[in-house]
């Protein structure tokens, strides 16, 4: 299971929201390059890499992107991504994959564009579970159910999904086990990352045991509660 670090933005600061809360924000730092090339420095194949602000009014802030890819830094991307021409912008920028979540939850269409034009690996669709639905708009809207969400998304040739109990995100307290199980075992196949409350290498190896592809890992690393060496010595 491949281990991402989160490098979260908001403005031009490094941060973690508690369960996506803009209320409830803590700053880790003042620069999204440094962070990323740190995480990369200890070992990481890969970041990801999220514009709060762009999720939540529908606008990224392309600059960081352009940063991102003149360090030459292997990343992901989402936030803001609401349109087939703004997700080529982020691939040709230098981006190994874009990750769409609004789009996931209300306009399958638009995935099913950005994987016949670019393939399935150049997309992450992320399901962001809230009270039992998925949701977009920065977690902000009122969702729609899962099993629809994941069927129309399978249907357009999405295979990797990033899943999230918002509920979970960043309280170390442990993952959401059952809506990860539930996704892995989808008809459709889907490669799951896993996000969200992982704060142990025990968290990850259940997940590992899971069959997720990836988990994304951010409050933990920064807080120090776990050491990025040895999550992915726990699940290489």
């Amino acid at each position: 299971m491949q281990i991402i670090p989160a490098v979260d933005v908001l403005g031009t600061s490094v941060v973690r929201l508690l369960q996506g809360r803009f209320d409830q924000v803590t700053l880790y730092g003042a620069d999204p390059v440094a962070a990323a090339r740190r995480w990369m420095d200890e070992g990481a194949e890969l970041v990801h890499v999220v514009d709060l602000e762009g999720a939540r009014t529908g606008i990224p802030d392309t600059t960081m992107w352009s940063k991102l890819g003149d360090a030459g830094i292997p990343f992901q991307v989402g936030g803001g991504i609401r349109s087939v021409a703004v997700a080529e912008e982020a691939l040709a920028i230098g981006a190994e994959r874009v990750v769409l979540g609004s789009a996931a939850v209300w306009d399958p269409d638009l995935i099913g564009s950005i994987v016949g034009a670019h393939g399935p690996d150049a997309l992450v669709a992320a399901v962001d579970v809230k009270a039992g639905r998925a949701t977009g708009s920065g977690w902000l809207d009122q969702g729609r159910a899962v099993p629809a969400v994941l069927d129309a998304l399978g249907k357009r040739g999405c295979r990797w999904i990033i899943v999230t109990g918002v509920a979970r995100d960043g309280t170390m307290h442990g993952p959401d086990l059952d809506l990860t199980r539930r996704i892995v075992a989808h008809p459709h196949g889907f490669r799951v990352i896993a996000s969200g409350g992982v704060g142990t290498i025990d968290h990850l190896v259940a997940l590992a045991e899971l069959g997720a592809a990836a988990c994304v890992i951010g409050r933990a690393l920064y807080d120090g509660s776990l050491n990025l060496a040895d999550a992915i010595a726990a699940t290489g």
